[in-house]
């Protein structure tokens, strides 16, 4: 299981909030005044990290958290090593741990860049972007994708050409493709098979599928996100890092996604 950096950071904060509240409360009681040079060094530490473990975790929860990406299923729109952020407070603020949505805030719209939780896994986060929404009806046919029933534009502007880890797609097809509410970039491989079938996207879930079409692992093959899995809205690039690019990639450094 992957590691809960959430769990610890609450986990962080309760023991540090509670050793120095206890002890704060300890002088209190006894009429003694505070002096840091006769504190257990234990309080100490508890003093000195108890606000930046609740600050880091205020701001993860609530507002933006890092992600590394780490496969190429969102080529060409996200190589492998980007860093991006994802805003928490798009899709609603939820509680840390639990995932106990709080506070409506809004609702992923068809194109959006989304991190969730994997519905069949939730200890693994995904990343994909929005294809369906609640009632829509699905459909990828050689390589074409319907919504209700309506073609999806796509327009081939040439090959593709892979750098660092994403090298093996060079060659494939490079299309823009028209959601209406956003234009990105996709891969197609010709002559590759992949998942072609119908769906119907449930009330309160969504469908997913990455930009590199052929090699997604996505709503295709196990289905569609519940509401209640969204992390949040992926929107910025702040380092690339891609040990078989010859290191951090400056051009892609404060990349807008959309």
């Amino acid at each position: 299981m992957d590691f809960d950096f959430s769990a610890f950071l609450v986990l962080a904060t309760v023991v540090t909030g509670t050793i120095w509240g206890t002890y704060l409360g300890y002088l209190k009681a006894t009429d003694k005044v505070p002096d840091p040079e006769k504190e257990p060094i234990l309080v100490e530490y508890a003093r000195s990290f108890f606000p930046i473990v609740l600050i880091v975790l205020l701001l993860r929860s609530f507002l933006v958290e890092p992600f590394r990406i780490p496969s190429g299923s969102m080529m060409p729109t996200l190589l492998i090593g980007d860093f991006i952020l994802v805003n928490k407070f798009a899709f609603g603020v939820r509680l840390p741990v639990l995932h106990t949505k709080i506070l409506e805030t809004g609702e992923p719209q068809r194109g959006d860049i989304t991190v969730f939780r994997f519905p069949s896994d939730p200890s693994v986060d995904y990343i994909k972007r929005v294809i369906g929404l609640p009632g829509d009806r699905i459909t990828y046919y050689n390589k074409k994708l319907f919504i209700n029933g309506d073609p999806i534009k796509q327009i081939p502007i040439g090959t593709y050409r892979g750098v660092g880890q994403g090298k093996s797609m060079t060659g494939v097809r490079n299309l823009v493709e028209n959601l209406r509410t956003v234009e990105h970039n996709i891969l197609v491989t010709p002559g590759q098979p992949g998942m072609e079938g119908d769906y119907t996207v449930p009330k309160g879930h969504y469908f997913v599928m990455g930009d590199n079409r052929d090699n997604s692992n996505d709503s295709r093959y196990w289905g569609t996100v519940p509401e209640k899995n969204l992390v949040g809205k992926a929107f910025f690039i702040w380092m690339n890092w891609d040990w078989q690019n010859k290191g951090v990639d400056f051009g892609r450094l404060g990349t807008l996604l959309k």
